[in-house]
């Protein structure tokens, strides 16, 4: 769906490399959108309207000639069409729909998704409370890592920030499945760097393959 049949292999051989070296449960998820924002769709239509009731009030202070019973109901159509492809372009075209989102509710839609997602699928199910999420949201292009709380004591919040800058980049240049290894590498390279390894018997409890869906 979002990722090709090369990065997910590559995904996979990644996160059964990095469990099996510091006894971690990774789960790597892609989602469309964290939220529907409907805000983003009346913005839009709210702004295209107002610049075609703009142009067409410029175009008649400039030309009064040609204001007539026609002409008016034209550009009442005109004005209500350019809010529609407007509103229209917030569904479609992802990068239109970020110019109208606020960056506060877009961090706190996808940490709230990533928190459900982390209870839903029971990645806290792990004998020491260690496992992880590892969330991508496109539409936001926004990172979520939610570590358990065997992980919590030993990791602190701004080494996990480090890793989803690292991610950061690639994800801006659309690079979804590069941004998940990025992540990965760091993860790993972190948690080694704090003593982490592998429990001799642990259990592989959630498939490898990154999951994706298209969210809300």
């Amino acid at each position: 769906m979002f990722l090709a049949p090369a990065e997910t292999r590559a995904i996979e051989a990644r996160v059964a490399e990095l469990e099996a070296s510091c006894g971690v449960e990774v789960v790597t998820m892609v989602i469309g959108k964290a939220d529907v924002y409907p805000e983003t769709v009346w913005k839009a239509f709210a702004l295209g309207a107002a610049v075609a009731c703009l142009a067409a009030t410029l175009v008649d202070l400039l030309r009064p000639d040609w204001v007539t019973a026609t002409a008016v109901l034209g550009t009442a159509i005109a004005i209500l069409a350019a809010g529609a492809t407007c509103a229209l372009l917030t569904v479609y075209v992802p990068a239109f729909a970020r110019l109208f989102l606020r960056e506060s509710r877009a961090a706190l839609e996808v940490q709230q998704y990533a928190k459900t997602q982390f209870l839903e699928r029971e990645v806290f199910a792990t004998p020491g409370r260690t496992g992880i999420l590892l969330l991508v949201s496109l539409l936001e292009r926004r990172i979520v890592i939610l570590p358990d709380k065997g992980l919590r004591a030993r990791v602190s919040a701004a080494e996990w920030d480090a890793v989803i800058a690292r991610m950061a980049g690639a994800l801006r240049e659309g690079m979804t499945g590069a941004a998940l290894l990025d992540g990965l590498a760091g993860i790993s390279e972190l948690l080694v760097s704090k003593g982490f390894t592998c429990a001799t018997g642990t259990a592989n409890l959630f498939a490898n393959t990154p999951i994706e869906d298209t969210g809300a």
